[in-house]
């Protein structure tokens, strides 16, 4: 299938104001675009790119000041298959994990694994270890958290979310994330674009959307908490141990968003526009 997505940023800056952006594809994803993801600036501004420890793509500018407008639209090929569900997938011993997927299992920003491994122990120590625990996290979490868009808070970590029981998709991600690595199942989060294909639209405007992904049976499979279903296109654009490493955008000075838009659907064929910019 053929997917056209992309997205319309705008924020005010008061003086020169670097800024960092993971707003580009994941590299595994770059083989896949069909037209361009080419980044337009107004005020057009220089931009270099380089790829950071998470195999993250960051662009980064200088805003010179006042508003700075940003913007992509670009088609990506998907396979139209939903997220795998593998429930023989096992779960390997600490000792047998690969070096580089240590670092999953520990704590970090907002995965506080320190004041939730009682609480993860008591409620999955006894579930089937694989796929049936994380699948038994990923049912809980959505249980136990509410989603709405007005109770985002970027500082709350998921003992918080724990807690207060509600947040939004990051919220859902932080919480399963932690709680599968105080069972020893190495989780990172994911954000990207997640449009509304083979499901019921929604209604709210769109955004971009964060899930995680679990190490079982040596490769990365992904779940997701907030919706608790196979969905269909996740466009990946950042992985890391929590949202600190996957901030889509991050500004070194004051730079309020002034406007955001996301977009991404299922296309049938090319508009007249896409064409053009193929």
């Amino acid at each position: 299938m053929l997917i056209q997505t992309g997205f319309s940023l705008a924020f005010d800056t008061f003086g020169p104001t670097p800024m960092n952006l993971l707003l580009n594809v994941r590299p595994e994803r770059v083989a896949d675009l069909v037209t361009p993801e080419t980044f337009t600036f107004d005020p057009p501004v220089p931009a270099g790119r380089h790829v950071d420890a998470f195999g993250n793509i960051v662009t980064r500018i200088v805003a010179p000041g006042g508003r700075i407008n940003m913007a992509a639209d670009f088609v990506v090929r998907d396979s139209g298959l939903p997220d795998p569900v593998v429930p023989t997938a096992v779960q390997h011993p600490v000792q047998d994990l690969p070096d580089d997927v240590l670092q999953f299992l520990l704590g970090s920003r907002y995965c506080d694994t320190d004041k939730l491994a009682g609480i993860a122990w008591s409620l999955f120590g006894n579930s089937a270890p694989g796929w049936a625990r994380v699948q038994a996290i990923v049912d809980y979490t959505h249980d136990r958290l509410r989603f709405n868009y007005q109770d985002a808070d970027d500082t709350r970590t998921a003992f918080d979310g724990y807690t207060q029981q509600k947040g939004v998709c990051r919220d859902f991600a932080h919480l399963a994330i932690t709680l599968c690595r105080c069972m020893n199942i190495p989780a990172r989060y994911a954000t990207g674009y997640l449009g509304d294909i083979g499901v019921p639209l929604d209604s709210a405007p769109m955004d971009f959307s964060a899930w995680f992904e679990v190490y079982l049976g040596h490769q990365w499979y992904t779940f997701d908490a907030r919706h608790n279903r196979p969905r269909i296109g996740r466009i990946v654009m950042a992985r890391g141990r929590d949202a600190t490493d996957c901030a889509l955008t991050t500004s070194f000075g004051r730079a309020p968003l002034a406007e955001f838009a996301v977009h991404t659907a299922e296309i049938a064929d090319f508009t007249d526009d896409v064409r053009k910019a193929a």
